[in-house]
């Protein structure tokens, strides 16, 4: 009931209807949230491009699959030169293969582990040895590489939360510390993927959530520093993109839970029960199908991000549900919005 009142004045708002699936297990039509400033869902009426797109490089991490891999291709299209960082190019696995295939000269893989120093480090030479002017710098920097796992905590290992924060979130600080001189020189763009999740706590996603607030945090540390270097930091908060994303299938759930409960401490097996472990499980299974599988409303944030003269701080490509979710969550009294979405 609160959740409807509070809607109430943003219907006015201009709204672009879009399908997308509920949390539940049904299809519903929802709406994508649009300011009014806005001249259509991602673009802003008084802001321009940056000139001379084709003229500029932007480096992507994690672009095996997933919004990587269409960022790249995107932004390819658009003139940028790309520098498309994959975990698997050594074995000629992912994305990077399909990528290399396009035989573009503005297209250029990278191998690129960001857990790796020594890789994150040879990525650096890499690129600033081919701009064809290096004292111009790299235009941008997409920090997309990312992990995501489930478990309550007392059903997490220590070793699964530094494996994810190991990635989301010292992989994101580690690679923006190694680009960022070029990043300076350019007065360019980072661009860190965080989530609705790095705004907002989750049960049984404590270590996903953790490293995204951490992202959170780092981005806005990051931007106050870089204002005066004329650097612009922007954040991109995705709303439910497991079904486009594929971070789960019901293989990998199956597998991360049997692993979890074979490691589980003897004590915590008997208080919880394995029935108890298994209605959680499923509920995951329900969960790994849900969301939007279209990409394009990240995609288009991420390049609103780098292309406009005036990019936004914080962008939310969100159906309706989760957005009006997000600011109950984070403006509410945690009474009423624990009372509504978690109790």
């Amino acid at each position: 009931m609160l959740a409807t009142k509070l809607s109430r004045p943003l219907l006015n708002l201009p709204v672009k209807t879009l399908t997308f699936k509920n949390p539940g297990n049904n299809f519903r039509p929802v709406q994508k949230f649009c300011f009014p400033l806005l001249s259509s869902c991602g673009s802003r009426s008084y802001a321009s491009e940056v000139d001379q797109i084709g003229s500029r490089a932007v480096l992507i991490t994690g672009c095996d699959s997933g919004f990587g891999f269409a960022l790249a291709k995107h932004l390819h299209t658009k003139g940028f030169i790309i520098y498309a960082g994959c975990l698997q190019k050594n074995k000629g696995e992912g994305g990077s293969k399909e990528l290399d295939n396009m035989n573009s000269d503005r297209m250029r893989t990278v191998q690129l582990n960001v857990c790796d120093s020594k890789e994150v480090d040879r990525a650096v030479e890499h690129v600033n040895s081919s701009l064809e002017d290096p004292e111009k710098g790299l235009w941008g920097l997409v920090n997309n590489a990312g992990i995501s796992t489930f478990g309550e905590v007392e059903f997490t290992s220590m070793d699964t939360y530094m494996e994810v924060a190991e990635v989301n979130l010292w992989g994101t600080v580690r690679t923006t510390k190694a680009f960022l001189p070029l990043i300076r020189r350019s007065k360019g763009r980072v661009v860190n993927i965080s989530s609705m999740m790095g705004r907002m706590g989750s049960p049984a996603r404590s270590p996903y959530c953790i490293t995204k607030f951490g992202v959170e945090a780092f981005s806005d540390c990051l931007r106050y520093e870089m204002q005066p270097q004329g650097v612009m930091v922007s954040i991109v908060e995705p709303g439910n993109f497991i079904a486009a994303t594929n971070l789960y299938s019901p293989e990998r759930i199956k597998a991360i839970a049997d692993k979890m409960w074979d490691e589980l401490p003897e004590i915590v097996r008997k208080d919880y029960g394995r029935k108890y472990f298994d209605e959680q499980v499923s509920k995951m299974e329900t969960y790994c199908n849900s969301g939007s599988t279209d990409t394009s409303p990240v995609i288009e944030s991420v390049a609103h991000a780098l292309t406009s003269t005036a990019p936004y701080t914080r962008y939310h490509p969100m159906d309706y549900y989760w957005w009006l979710r997000m600011q109950i969550m984070t403006h509410m009294p945690a009474a009423i919005s624990d009372r509504l979405y978690v109790y």
